[in-house]
């Protein structure tokens, strides 16, 4: 994907989104409908999600973040994950996971960074103060980590372990399944939705 930041659902844009600085190098910057923190991508980032028929939204998460865990330790390496639903490296976050729930769909999905721009990264996200400090570090690079560091896969390698790991089928899209994706589409590009009612003067 182009690059472009995603916020949750009741974020507010301007307290998460280096606005400006996003203008100014073509970043997109979107709302989701998940709740959770704000996140970079670009096409050096991979996004999954997860998709049951469960209502259980604690177990739902549970097991997705043990899946990728496990399939980053296949890598050799050191995955754990945390009550704020990020999965770390070594102690560093290399992905930061969401969930949304509908009666009897449970989706999760999340980031995973592996040769993130980092410059626009952090730039294009402005994370409070007091989010900084409580992880005792000066910088939000210094809490990070990216995959390639960890790995001599390259990004589409790592996809295709990815899929060998944590999918068991695949599904073709078929014409009316794509019309009614672009329909579902433009709520997210609708201005109010983005930068919510109170302020579209942004």
């Amino acid at each position: 994907m182009e690059p472009t930041v995603i916020f949750g659902r009741h974020q507010v844009i301007e307290n998460e989104v280096n606005i400006p600085y996003c203008r100014e190098h073509g970043i997109q910057f979107y709302r989701r409908k998940s709740g959770g923190g704000c996140v970079y991508a670009d096409k050096s980032n991979v996004m999954m999600s997860y998709i049951t028929h469960s209502d259980q939204v604690q177990a739902t998460f549970r097991e997705y973040m043990q899946m990728v865990c496990s399939m980053l330790r296949e890598l050799g390496l050191e995955a754990t994950s945390t009550e704020n639903n990020d999965i770390l490296i070594g102690g560093r976050k290399v992905s930061g996971n969401a969930f949304y729930h509908l009666p009897g769909r449970s989706i999760v999905h999340g980031t995973m960074l592996f040769d993130t721009d980092m410059q626009h990264m952090l730039q294009a996200i402005t994370p409070p103060t007091q989010k900084l400090n409580k992880h005792g570090v000066e910088s939000v690079r210094q809490r990070i980590t990216l995959l390639k560091e960890h790995t001599n896969f390259s990004i589409e390698q790592f996809k295709q372990f990815a899929v060998r790991k944590l999918c068991n089928k695949e599904l073709q899209l078929n014409a009316d399944d794509i019309k009614n994706i672009e329909t579902i589409e433009k709520k997210y590009l609708n201005t109010e939705f983005i930068y919510g009612k109170e302020n579209l003067s942004l």
